[in-house]
């Protein structure tokens, strides 16, 4: 079963529940890192690839191998980085202290932490519910390790939504839209994989490719997108995901909600 701690937003003072990932160990046991419960979380504002892995022990054959960090995106826009448990350690003072870098001061609940912050306004977007006719099975993603690794993420999560026939600009073609990653009959995509979040400028060059091809255009990035970017891309009306190192596409913007309950 999946371990789950509780997880209080620092920036909008929002409250989850974190279910942990689980992998498959090469062995074919269940691996996922130990969380540390009552740590607090940091927004992610700045990505490393370096960061973004974590070391992880299989119980069942002692193989170690490196999976994505766990993180969660709040509905305020922020993502964040859970905090784990030392490796070995157990008890309260083992999940009082995460070994994850950003991991530090009074923990979630803790009296020194002060009340919690209510939300400032209303979340950027609120999350539709899902209207498609038929439902879809559950979308099986691709652990992201390359930035090779997450356009075929993103290619796979366009199929489940329903478009066709998707492929790299690259595949079978003589040239390469500026910007234009995936395409298919009826879609165009962009994939940025950089550490930085994608801008307005990267928003209209897609929409307007989407635009003179009279196709959907739908946008996926790994660090987010600025607000003005968010803005725009609502103005135009362009899908936005953000992609995890597991491999799922999460919607921030309308747009990309309802894209996920309709489909294509």
């Amino acid at each position: 079963m999946s371990e789950s701690v509780p997880v209080s937003c620092p920036s909008c003072g929002r409250r989850h529940t974190f279910v942990a990932s689980v992998h498959s160990c090469a062995c074919g046991a269940p691996v996922a890192p130990s969380l540390a419960k009552g740590a607090p979380v940091e927004p992610v504002t700045q990505r490393s690839w370096a960061e973004e892995w974590v070391r992880v022990r299989c119980a069942a054959c002692g193989r170690e191998d490196h999976w994505p960090r766990p993180e969660l995106g709040c509905a305020c826009g922020a993502m964040l980085r859970i905090p784990l448990r030392r490796e070995g350690a157990a008890g309260p003072a083992a999940d009082a202290v995460a070994s994850d870098p950003v991991a530090g001061g009074p923990a979630a609940g803790d009296p020194a932490a002060g009340p919690a912050r209510p939300p400032a306004g209303p979340p950027a977007h609120i999350p539709l519910p899902r209207t498609a006719a038929a439902p879809r099975p559950s979308f099986r993603p691709l652990t992201i390790r390359t930035a090779d690794d997450a356009v075929t993420a993103a290619a796979l999560y366009l199929r489940w939504l329903g478009f066709k026939g998707v492929i790299r600009t690259g595949e079978g073609r003589a040239g390469r839209p500026a910007g234009i990653d995936l395409r298919g009959p009826g879609v165009l995509a962009q994939v940025d994989p950089t550490t930085r979040p994608a801008t307005p400028r990267s928003v209209e060059c897609l929409w307007l490719n989407g635009l003179n091809a009279s196709v959907v255009s739908v946008f996926f990035s790994l660090a987010g997108y600025t607000d003005e970017a968010r803005a725009r891309a609502d103005e135009l009306s362009v899908p936005l995901f953000v992609l995890d190192l597991t491999g799922t596409p999460r919607p921030v913007n309308g747009p990309a909600d309802e894209l996920v309950s309709a489909g294509a």
